[in-house]
C-alpha cells in the first residue's frame, strides 16, 4: 500500500521530498483508512529509487539542510497502474477477526462479563473518535480543495462501516448484560 501510494501521490502532485509525501499522507490521516503510516516514506523512497519507479529529481539546499526532491520514472508510472489495477480487485471488506475469534470462544464462565463490557466500550470509543477524525479531516479537505465525488465516496464507506460496527457492538452489549442478569440470577 505503501508503494501505492507514494506512486499515486507522485503522479498527483508531480515531484516532492520525503518531508512533503509525509505532510501530505499526514493531513489526509493515511494511517487510518489506508494503513500507510507516514514514517515509511523514506524507506520507500531508497528502496523505490534502488528499483527505478522513483528518482532523484533535484536537491534544494537551504543553509546547511539539505531536501531531496523525487520524481517519478515511466517504470513507476507503469507499477503504480499495476498497483492500481491490484487494488480494484482486493475486497475492500475487512473483519474485526479478533473481536469475532474471541466471541466464538466465549462461554459466561471464560471471561468476567464485567471486563468484556469495559473492552467493548474501549472499542466503542476508539471507534467514535476515529469516525469523529475523519469527519474533521473531511471537513478540512472540503475548506481546501473541491472533492472529488469518488473522495466523498470513500468517506461515507468509512462512516457506514463505523456505524455497523457500533450497532453489532451495541446489540452485543445488549446480549451480554441480559447473560450477566441470568447468571446472577441463577447465583441467588
Amino acid at each position: 500500500m505503501t508503494r501505492l501510494m507514494v506512486l499515486g501521490l507522485l503522479m498527483q502532485y508531480g515531484p516532492m521530498s520525503g518531508y512533503e509525501l509525509q505532510q501530505a499522507m499526514q493531513s489526509a490521516q493515511t494511517d487510518t483508512w489506508a494503513g500507510v503510516f507516514p514514517a515509511s516514506i523514506y524507506h520507500a523512497l531508497k528502496k523505490m529509487d534502488k528499483e527505478g519507479l522513483v528518482e532523484l529529481d533535484t536537491v534544494e539546499k537551504t543553509g546547511n539542510r539539505s531536501k531531496a526532491i523525487y520524481s517519478i520514472t515511466p517504470a513507476g508510472k507503469e507499477e503504480f497502474h499495476k498497483l492500481m489495477i491490484e487494488s480494484f480487485q482486493q475486497s475492500s471488506v475487512t473483519f474485526p477477526t479478533h473481536l469475532y475469534t474471541a466471541l466464538t470462544f466465549f462461554t459466561a464462565d471464560a471471561v468476567s462479563i464485567e471486563k468484556i463490557t469495559v473492552a467493548l466500550r474501549e472499542q466503542k470509543k476508539e471507534i467514535i473518535n476515529m469516525f469523529e477524525n475523519m469527519k474533521a479531516g473531511q471537513s478540512i479537505k472540503e475548506k481546501m480543495i473541491d472533492v472529488p465525488e469518488h473522495v466523498t465516496l470513500i468517506f461515507e464507506n468509512i462512516y457506514e462501516q463505523c456505524e455497523m460496527q457500533l450497532r453489532f457492538i451495541e446489540k452485543l452489549e445488549k446480549k451480554l448484560s441480559i447473560l450477566e442478569e441470568k447468571t446472577r440470577k441463577e447465583e441467588k
